[in-house]
């Protein structure tokens, strides 16, 4: 089950990702960026994810070098994984 949840800041849109994060949810993400209005800064905070598949980490990776777009909490396993996909 995943659950998004968007608490507007000061500084930036906070979607708060809880739960499992895999190819047959990542839409519902993917929908929420979509959402927010170009230039807004956003902050992914998955210190509630319990589970990603490799599909959505490479996403993540992808999303870390999107403008305005920042990873926090973010699990040691997915940083690893991010870097080991610099290996890859």
């Amino acid at each position: 089950m995943l659950k998004i949840r968007r608490t507007p800041d000061s500084a930036a849109i906070i979607l708060t990702i809880s739960g499992r994060l895999d190819a047959g949810n990542v839409s519902e993400l993917c929908a929420s960026l979509d959402a927010i209005p170009v230039g807004t800064a956003v902050v992914l905070d998955l210190a509630d994810l319990v589970l990603a598949d490799r599909d959505v980490v490479r996403l993540l990776k992808a999303f870390e070098f999107r403008d305005g777009v920042a990873i926090r909490n973010c699990p040691a396993y997915i940083r690893i994984w991010m870097a080991a996909e610099d290996i890859l």
